[in-house]
């Protein structure tokens, strides 16, 4: 799960171990495997043999049911526009409890998958009075029906970096990333592959630079004025040069070669771009970058918010591209 950003730790960089955002606190949860401990006689070495059958949850009990808000339909809403990319989940709503806060209820629900695999696992999480976020674990999450939408429309107005695929925002693909950040170059054949399998989406870079990284700033400067001078096309053959030499951002030196010989591999003019990389404006745009970064919850390089709803990029890519199909669908993209 996608924790606070700490400045102190490059393990920041990425928490590709869960899922993130609405469907990712749940996705972690539900990805747990509890087993139970083997009999007193049984052989260790032997298998276990793997469940079949779909779990069986516990029978509700309406006792359960004290809160007015949410409702289990609006729960539900939210549980499958997180959940339903995957169709081996199942869950059932245990209770929607009041608390000793005003407006503050407990969700209580069981998830397992059809295939029996996983043992059912129990969770939790709290809704807040506004109805439209929740606290799961130690994270604030959107939530509703619709949880990914405030994020889409933010995203849709303010992701203004260097762009490929189509001028539509119909299905828009953000990738948050830091130039210096070693999860982000390793995610960039994903991002590579889901230009070629969604010619329909527009696929934004936007810079968040993490503190930890003394070039990173650096390099997203130099890519601001990159795109200012020759455009996207330049832009993408810069950054591909900069991840490709990313252990040469390791020092001052280091990263002044390394830049410049991704500007001129963009076709470009390195003076000119340092020139521009040291402007007051080209540093308010980095600031932006990094601002809307915060406004939409990522915390966390390299993060891939599709139409509003935020994984890793470096998640494996048959996952990013079930989500990516499923969202599409959800949000009623034609393909």
């Amino acid at each position: 799960m996608i924790r606070v950003q700490n400045p102190l730790t490059s393990a920041s960089c990425l928490k590709v171990a869960a899922l993130v955002i609405a469907s990712s606190f749940a996705f972690h949860a539900a990805g747990q495997q509890q087993v139970p401990p083997a009999p007193a006689d049984a052989d260790p070495s032997a298998p276990t043999p793997a469940p079949s059958a779909a779990p069986v949850f516990p029978k509700p009990d309406p006792a359960n049911f004290t809160a007015s808000s949410p409702t289990k339909e609006t729960v539900n809403a939210f549980l499958a526009a997180s959940w339903g990319y995957d169709d081996n989940r199942v869950w059932q709503i245990e209770g929607i409890l009041k608390t000793p806060v005003e407006g503050v209820s407990k969700v209580i629900a069981y998830v397992g998958d059809k295939t029996g695999k996983q043992k059912p696992l129990g969770m939790q999480f709290y809704v807040m009075a506004d109805g439209k976020h929740i606290i799961a674990s130690d994270e604030v999450l959107s939530f509703g029906e619709k949880p990914f939408a405030e994020y889409r429309t933010t995203l849709q107005g303010r992701a203004d970096g260097p762009y490929r695929g189509t001028a539509s925002k119909d299905l828009e693909l953000v990738e948050f990333a830091d130039f210096q950040c070693p999860h982000c170059k390793e995610a960039q054949p994903n991002m590579e592959k889901l230009a070629v399998d969604f010619p329909n989406a527009r696929i934004v870079f936007e810079n968040f630079p993490l503190p930890q990284h003394p070039a990173a700033a650096g390099a997203a400067a130099y890519g601001v004025c990159v795109n200012k001078l020759g455009g996207s096309t330049d832009f993408f053959k810069f950054a591909g040069a900069v991840f490709d030499g990313q252990d040469g951002l390791a020092t001052a030196d280091g990263a002044t070669l390394t830049l410049n010989s991704a500007v001129t591999t963009a076709g470009l003019d390195p003076a000119k771009v340092e020139a521009c990389s040291k402007t007051p404006e080209v540093d308010a745009q980095v600031k932006a970058s990094t601002q809307l970064a915060k406004d939409v919850n990522v915390n966390t390089t390299p993060a891939l918010m599709v139409n509003g709803r935020q994984i890793p990029a470096g998640a494996p890519y048959d996952v990013i591209k079930q989500i990516i199909l499923f969202q599409e669908k959800l949000d009623g993209v034609k393909q």
